[in-house]
């Protein structure tokens, strides 16, 4: 397994498993325990997923010491007030079953994100949360809240894939090493991707696939990635990324695929709303 070091000196498993519309219905347990017992070590969930619990039974069952295992959760929205956010980090906390979270994410960039954030870095200082971040930050979003933040997140996880590149949005995080993770970085069963001809030759060419190829692909580009999939093959075959090295004119080739758009605007109107009402994190608390 890779690691890749955080602005805040963490390292983080470079490939992960995303947990991700996993029903809470013994699927989550499973595909996540399937995964750890492949040898996957970082776990994304969220409070918004509704499986925390089901990721902690994993976790707990698989026989890994917890120190070894990197385990990621968010913070939804309608938690985003102080007190109401550090509440919701000890809920999160009492359902993974756990003294801490190795990150901890604001999920979506909206309503009172700044008193979020401030709950977030007192739970870190705490020691209730390693590493903390933020999720669906474009650039203009990014520039409305972090620099108002008393410290500078460790990660901003957004769509990422050969097909929506993010490029303005690296040039904003490198100086500041602030890592991108990539949700999506399959592009969601993107079939026009997964048969992407010059991704194909490039699968060829390595004996490999084409999602084990955008996977390289993403990780060379510092990328962090979290595919899910509840198949076993499938789980062992993504994590099989790091006995091949795409050259740079492969990488340059690859990186020419970008359209810029992905299948999410968060700057579009109207998202903020449509997200603060989507549903009830605490309906089943």
């Amino acid at each position: 397994m890779e690691f890749m070091k955080l602005n805040d000196r963490n390292e983080i498993p470079a490939i992960g498993f995303g947990t991700f519309l996993i029903p809470a219905d013994g699927s989550t347990y499973k595909a996540v325990k399937t995964a750890l017992d492949l040898g996957i070590r970082h776990i994304d969930t969220a409070v918004a997923y509704f499986n925390e619990q089901e990721v902690s039974q994993a976790v707990k069952d698989s026989g890994i010491e917890r120190e070894d295992i990197w385990i990621t959760s968010k913070l939804w929205l309608q938690d985003y007030e102080y007190e109401d956010a550090k509440k919701a980090i000890d809920l999160s906390l009492k359902k993974l079953d756990m003294d801490y979270m190795d990150l901890y994410l604001l999920h979506q960039p909206y309503g009172k994100v700044d008193e979020a954030w401030k709950a977030l870095e007192e739970a870190k200082e705490e020691g209730k949360i390693r590493s903390i971040g933020v999720s669906n930050m474009t650039p203009k979003l990014w520039n409305k809240w972090v620099p108002d933040f008393d410290s500078i997140p460790s990660v901003n996880q957004v769509e990422f894939n050969p097909y929506i590149q993010q490029k303005e949005l690296k040039e904003i995080l490198k100086p500041l090493n602030v890592k991108i993770q990539a949700w999506g970085p399959l592009g969601r069963g993107n079939v026009d991707l997964l048969n992407d001809s010059v991704i194909l030759e490039i699968a060829e060419k390595y004996g490999k696939n084409a999602g084990q190829v955008i996977l390289r692909f993403e990780n060379q580009e510092e990328v962090i990635v979290f595919p899910k999939s509840i198949k076993p093959e499938r789980i062992k075959s993504n994590m099989e990324i790091f006995d091949f090295k795409l050259t740079d004119d492969e990488m340059d080739r690859i990186r020419a695929l970008d359209t810029g758009k992905g299948s999410h605007d968060p700057d579009a109107p109207g998202v903020g709303e449509m997200l603060m009402n989507a549903f009830d994190v605490h309906a089943n608390d």
